[in-house]
């Protein structure tokens, strides 16, 4: 009994140990017939490093001169056309001005009444108020000085008994109302208003003043001038045709002097500076490149279509007379230059666990190689330490399947 149990132990132990054996062969045949992992590769090359952010911008004016309607009006006539280089002060464009050359009429009539009122008060009334109270002050002070020489009469009659006490009280309320009279007009005359008057007459000069001013304004604005030397770029009007105020007239600047407004994406704010040098393209002349410099940075973050964006102004040192306001160009700016750089392509860098590496092509098996990087931009990658110029990496399979240390490989073009 014994027996056979050891003999079936053996048996099982056998046949165990020989499905152990044929695992470890079909892997190891699988190992050595699997089909090699196709890679494309590069070489470690040193070259020169450019780190540039490209994005879209609109070319303006440095200096653009707006016209826009002061009022409901119609145009009396257009002195220039579209493209027209102009020089200072000339005459551009001429709006019927006749409803505010009449409202500045009235309102210069209202500023002269208002101020007359001014006058009035502030000086005690007109002429003919001011001869009428000092003829009132004089007959007051008759009237006073008449009453204290009846009250003195009294007084010493009735001293002599001659005169009863009720005469005296009379002759005294008689003196004190002259008094009181003469006081009232005295002080109507050196204080001429009150208070609230003089506020009122100085809010009415002060509306009125307003009032002139703005339809003096109209009519300024009504005969548009060039401020400077410009060339005319949009003239929306013509002559005759009816503008609702604040409609646009016109718009000149010097076309030799423009910028572009560029819209960076927030993670390339960090990489700008003052200064940094600039190319522009116009996809209508995409043969010709202009060039500028960054001449103000982001104050703030804004949402622009879709994307968060800092918006930066460039300079335009080569316009030409080529570009032309409110085209929308490409900027890239170039924000680092490393020369004699040992790069790598961008595919070929992995990252894992806060650690830079790459696969060396070794023989025809891949080696992880722990790398230090610099500068990164699109398409390179800067290998400070870690490779040696002409090593082959890899960048990749080119049937998907991930690379990983040790894998048998053929490299591919």
């Amino acid at each position: 009994m014994a027996e056979e149990r050891r003999k079936r132990i053996s048996s099982s132990v056998l046949w165990i140990a020989a499905g152990i054996a044929l695992v470890i062969i079909f892997f190891g045949v699988r190992r050595l017939t699997r089909e090699k992992l196709p890679v494309r590769v590069a070489e470690s090359q040193v070259q020169d490093l450019v780190k540039a952010h490209s994005t879209n911008g609109r070319v303006e004016p440095v200096h653009v001169f707006q016209a826009y309607a002061p009022a409901a009006t119609t145009v009396k006539a257009v002195y220039v056309h579209v493209g027209q280089k102009v020089r200072a002060g000339q005459l551009l464009v001429s709006l019927d001005d006749t409803d505010a050359q009449a409202k500045l009429a009235a309102a210069t009539a209202a500023l002269r009444a208002a101020e007359a009122q001014y006058q009035s008060v502030t000086s005690g009334g007109t002429h003919q108020e001011q001869l009428a109270l000092s003829a009132n002050i004089a007959k007051a002070q008759i009237n006073q000085d008449q009453a204290a020489k009846d009250l003195d009469v009294v007084q010493k009659l009735a001293a002599k008994g001659a005169a009863a006490p009720s005469e005296v009280a009379q002759a005294q309320l008689r003196f004190n109302l002259a008094q009181t009279s003469l006081l009232s007009l005295e002080k109507q005359k050196t204080q001429p208003f009150a208070p609230i008057d003089l506020t009122q007459a100085k809010s009415s000069v002060a509306e009125a003043e307003a009032a002139r001013a703005a339809a003096a304004q109209v009519i300024e604005r009504s005969n548009v001038h060039a401020p400077y030397a410009a060339t005319v770029y949009s003239l929306p009007v013509t002559q005759y045709s009816y503008v609702e105020p604040g409609a646009e007239i016109l718009e000149a600047a010097d076309l030799s002097k423009l910028q572009v407004r560029a819209y960076f994406d927030e993670p390339e704010i960090g990489d700008l500076k003052l200064n940094n040098p600039v190319s522009i393209v116009w996809d209508a002349k995409p043969d010709l490149k202009f060039h500028g410099r960054i001449i103000r940075l982001p104050t703030n973050i804004i949402t622009y279509t879709t994307r968060t964006v800092g918006e930066v102004l460039v300079s335009i040192e080569d316009a030409d007379g080529i570009l032309l306001p409110n085209t929308t160009v490409v900027v890239t700016v170039v924000t680092d230059e490393i020369h004699n750089a040992l790069t790598v392509p961008r595919e070929a860098l992995h990252v894992e666990g806060g650690r830079d590496y790459v696969y060396v092509a070794s023989g025809d098996t891949l080696r992880r190689a722990a790398v230090q990087v610099g500068a990164i931009n699109l398409t390179l990658v800067q290998i400070v330490s870690g490779l040696a110029e002409h090593t082959v990496v890899a960048l990749g399979a080119t049937n998907g399947q991930p690379l990983s240390e040790g894998v048998p490989i053929r490299i591919v073009n």
